[in-house]
């Protein structure tokens, strides 16, 4: 059985969030959040909520034992950009970019 958690709108590039993510797919739950926890880096602590809220989403709704479940997929998708402008020269502006993402964490049991 597979059950997900989704965080949306967490104001963070996608392109920083899906760099720790290949590293935890397919690894047990337990694994996979120690590897978070010694990660240098902003989004892992973001994915560790999400991966958190998805093991307890397993463990409450469905009464799936924590110790067999396995890290199926993890999906970070752009959520709306934030668009801002920034003083230049001559009277200019440049555009600022204010990225979100949205992520999917599914985590399985292990046949």
């Amino acid at each position: 059985m597979e059950v997900k958690a989704v965080t949306k709108y967490v104001r963070i590039s996608p392109l920083k969030l899906r760099a720790p993510v290949e590293a935890l797919k397919g690894k047990p739950v337990e694994e996979a959040l120690n590897i978070l926890k010694f990660m240098p880096l902003k989004a892992a602590g973001i994915i560790s909520k999400t991966l958190s809220s998805a093991v307890a989403n397993a463990e409450h709704n469905n009464e799936l034992d924590v110790d067999d479940l396995i890290v199926k997929n993890i999906v970070v998708d752009q959520g709306p950009t934030l668009k801002r402008f920034r003083a230049r020269a001559r009277g200019r502006g440049a555009r600022i970019l204010k990225r979100s993402s949205h992520i999917t964490v599914t985590v399985a049991e292990t046949v």
